[in-house]
């Protein structure tokens, strides 16, 4: 295994789909997603204990963690809100770990502060998602202390600095053992300007600044430290049409925004190497794009995973991670970023 973190999230259907080979790559599994229902957190799936134990077998040091919450998933706000409901939250999590053998507890509330997915917010939410965690973090060693274990708590995070503007980071990061950047869906599914959604760096001529470099420089600002910080990648892609075939699509004006596209596995099946579409790198993003004249799509590969690893070690981060397992079963991307990481 490498020494730098290879997280990957896995929906709860798609861990039978783990394969022997990349259980054996990968460090961290994030399982996603168990929901807050009143106020504590529920998941129901009880083939997940079959298939962690298995990845388990596999590979001893793997760490498998029920992941909470996602995109529209509500219930954050007001289960942060007071004392007691913190408490309760954090009693849920220790039931929760009672009855699956995870490893830990990963919070992705989208976003404190804001509801753009239509759920509860509240200017509150800056102070009390420190007071949630606090919470949790004292909870989960208690716990620990009885089973003999260390239960790990982290979050994913919004890569911009709306994010960190909403939050209190420089607090937060000492009750969570790494922050998860999400570093993808940069562009895409509020823009109508073509561009890369998950790019390491901005090119010349972007009007949209963000990249994975950009969020890390801005969460360091926010104080938290280096080893601390885990960048995404992305298994699928964001695609625009109806593009104009001005500099082969790239930041160009759509009709619409930028959608979902295929996964990787699709696009290797139906789009790379053949057909209409041409494959072009962009060496200041170190990222690729795809375009047939009118559609433009924008996607990670084995090339600008590469660079993001090893830009993981250039910058002593404490790894990459990606959304989601079951795109690319070719296996070919985990095996492009746990080469890179070993070097």
């Amino acid at each position: 295994m490498s020494d730098y973190i290879l997280c990957g999230y896995v929906t709860s259907a798609g861990l039978s789909d783990v394969t022997k080979q990349d259980a054996a790559k990968l460090t961290h599994i994030h399982v996603a997603f168990a929901h807050i229902v009143n106020g504590r957190i529920h998941y129901d799936s009880r083939a997940t204990i079959q298939q962690v134990l298995r990845l388990k077998a596999i590979n001893p040091d793997l760490r498998i963690l029920i992941s909470v919450g996602g995109w529209s998933a509500g219930g954050f706000s007001e289960a942060a809100a007071s004392e007691q409901s913190r408490i309760q939250i954090a009693e849920s999590c220790e039931e929760l770990l009672s009855k699956y053998p995870f490893d830990g507890i990963d919070l992705d509330w989208e976003y404190p502060c804001y509801s753009e997915a239509g759920i509860t917010s509240s200017p509150a939410d800056k102070t009390n998602f420190t007071l949630l965690l606090k919470t949790i973090r004292q909870r989960l060693d208690q716990y620990g202390e009885q089973t003999g274990r260390y239960y790990l708590l982290t979050i994913a995070a919004g890569a911009d600095q709306y994010y960190v503007d909403g939050t209190e980071m420089n607090l937060v990061h000492p009750y969570l053992d790494y922050v998860q950047l999400m570093t993808y869906d940069m562009r895409g599914g509020f823009q109508t300007l073509t561009g890369h959604h998950t790019n390491l760096y901005t090119s010349t001529g972007d009007l949209f600044r963000i990249s994975v470099d950009a969020s890390v420089q801005i969460f360091m600002n926010a104080g938290v430290p280096a080893h601390k910080l885990v960048i995404g990648a992305a298994f699928y892609s964001r695609m625009w049409k109806n593009v104009p075939s001005t500099n082969s699509g790239y930041l160009q004006m759509s009709p619409s925004s930028g959608g979902y596209g295929p996964n990787y596995g699709k696009l290797v099946q139906e789009y790379i190497g053949g057909g209409t579409f041409t494959r072009y790198w962009d060496d200041e993003a170190k990222a690729p794009f795809l375009f047939d004249g009118s559609t433009f799509i924008t996607y990670d590969d084995p090339e600008s995973l590469s660079y993001k690893s090893t830009y993981v070690r250039e910058k002593n981060l404490a790894g990459i991670m990606f959304w989601e397992y079951t795109c690319d079963p070719t296996s070919t991307l985990i095996t492009a970023m746990d080469q890179a990481l070993r070097q």
